[in-house]
């Protein structure tokens, strides 16, 4: 009761107040309007029960939440210093964006980092350099069952679907990769005319929605999947088993979201929910997934056909290398997406604690191809947090062949780390969907950008490589790469890791492999 005593002596001292001033004069509405706006609004503050703030100070406690809102930008544009933003800090975004426009991308005085911090990481320069190759080195994808061969560059647009982004982000990336000839990874989300239209090379990348080559309940449909692996622009296809920032769960696009473009390119019913179920249909079993790649490749017309993941369970892997093993045939090439790699949406709890860190995943299937004998015939590309010359590089000392960059290349067309990917909201008009957001996104002006930056970015992969006495991928070392364990203390990766040699787990696991190793079963996911 007496709040409500409150409220209406609030209200009634502020009309009268309104009232005299304006019988007074009538410029006294300047200030009688905003002061009766205020009143109501306090009025309605010390009503509400949802928010104790505002009941305890009204019209003040709005100044909370209002900077609550601007907080990202406050901390991005005033507060975190130049190397300590996240998840890209202020130097990557700065030298991705001047590479992407053409600009120097160099710094004057040296480091602001602390290179005696532990964790900090070095690459090992040579005292006798070699000359940087003139034409970028390109790895062949293709094992013993592939017919038709492609030659990947050492850096590509990761997967990032239709739906996620707008129309005018995914014809600016695949411009720049047509004017480049590098690849682009179509994400799950369909193959569809943006991606087509512009002419670059494609990895037709197939969920657990299997949109675009689906049957009407959901089911893989393998007729739809020939016709459009016939394409000319798809060199490859890539099975996705797990993303990095969300391993193991699916996705629901809300029928809010399902526009006609949406529909037709996932090839759903326009405007009902669409749910991508965190497990394939198709199969079960590590034989069985082996299997269904060497089906897909058929399918495709002999094109190369391999899966990505983010690596969880080390006997699950080994399991399906022993799958590969047994059935005599493997998939063309794996990416490895670490979990600090990007995504529209995920739970903070699965973005920050399940999956493996892209160094742990890549060491982990390099080494069980290694030690299985078949890492000659599947080749390993890289994706998550690519963003410079010295990443590219460290993921090939790693056991990387080629990198993929996915929020980098948003960059290029215009991101500026807002996060605001969820809520259609992006105010460039990179990640949404609302046509008067997206249309700031010029295609003419970031399809150029897309192209620099990648090749700016393998340039600087290659003049490091030359700087360390290296002409090409082949020639890194796990020796080359050091990390500083303690202020007084650094060791290499050769030093830090185990790696194993061509054939070991068939002949004698190591220990520290071996029960890993004997668990593994080629017809059970065993964790």
């Amino acid at each position: 009761m007496a709040r409500i005593a409150i409220i209406v002596l609030t209200l009634a001292a502020a009309l009268t107040a309104a009232t005299a001033a304006v019988w007074t004069s009538p410029w006294w509405w300047w200030a009688a309007v905003p002061l009766l706006l205020l009143g109501a609004l306090g009025a309605r503050d010390l009503a509400q029960r949802r928010h104790s703030v505002l009941r305890n100070y009204p019209v003040l406690g709005h100044a909370r939440f209002a900077l609550e809102k601007i907080r990202p930008e406050l901390q991005q544009y005033f507060i975190e210093r130049n190397y300590d933003g996240r998840p890209f800090d202020r130097d990557v975004r700065t030298i991705v964006y001047e590479r992407a426009k053409g600009t120097d991308a160099e710094e004057p005085y040296g480091t602001e980092r602390d290179v005696y911090q532990p964790g900090h990481e070095f690459l090992v320069p040579s005292m006798a350099p070699c000359p940087v190759p003139k034409t970028p080195p390109r790895v062949r994808i293709g094992g013993p069952d592939c017919r038709r061969p492609y030659d990947m560059a050492l850096l590509n647009v990761s997967a990032m679907s239709f739906g996620s982004l707008s129309a005018n982000a995914v014809l600016a990336l695949n411009g720049g990769a047509a004017a480049g000839g590098f690849a682009h990874d179509t994400g799950e989300g369909g193959l569809t005319e943006y991606h087509l239209r512009p002419g670059g090379d494609l990895v037709w990348e197939i969920g657990t929605g299997y949109f675009g080559c689906r049957t009407g309940d959901g089911d893989f449909d393998p007729g739809a999947f020939a016709d459009k692996a016939a394409h000319e622009q798809v060199k490859c296809v890539s099975l996705k088993i797990s993303q990095g920032a969300k391993p193991g769960i699916g996705g629901v696009l809300p029928g809010a979201k399902v526009n006609a473009e949406i529909a037709r390119a996932r090839e759903v019913p326009e405007g009902k929910t669409v749910v991508s179920p965190p497990y394939h249909r198709v199969f079960s079993t590590p034989r069985e997934l082996v299997r269904f790649i060497a089906r897909l490749r058929e399918l495709s017309g002999g094109k190369p056909t391999g899966f990505k993941l983010c690596v969880g369970s080390r006997r699950q892997f080994l399991a399906v290398c022993k799958a590969m093993l047994e059935e005599g045939t493997a998939p063309d090439f794996i990416v490895v997406d670490g979990a600090e790699g990007g995504t529209g949406a995920a739970p903070l709890e699965f973005a920050d604690h399940v999956g493996a860190p892209l160094t742990e995943g890549l060491m982990t299937v390099h080494n069980a191809l290694v030690g299985t004998g078949l890492r000659d015939h599947v080749k390993i590309g890289a994706s998550g947090k690519i963003a410079t010359g010295t990443d590219l590089v460290k993921r090939m000392v790693q056991g990387a062949d080629y990198g993929n960059a996915a929020r980098a290349m948003m960059f290029a067309v215009g991101c500026i780390q807002a996060q605001r990917c969820h809520t259609n909201t992006c105010p460039t008009g990179v990640t949404t969907q609302d046509p008067r957001r997206a249309r700031a996104l010029d295609v003419g002006d970031k399809t150029p950008r897309v192209q620099r930056l990648q090749e700016a970015t393998v340039a600087s992969a290659l003049q490091i490589m030359a700087s360390m006495g290296v002409t090409e991928p082949a020639g890194l070392r796990p020796h080359m790469l050091r990390r500083r364990v303690d202020p007084c203390t650094e060791l290499s990766y050769a030093e830090l890791y185990e790696w194993l040699e061509p054939g070991q787990l068939l002949a004698e696991p190591p220990a520290s492999w071996a029960a890993d190793w004997h668990a593994a079963d080629p017809d059970r996911f065993t964790v």
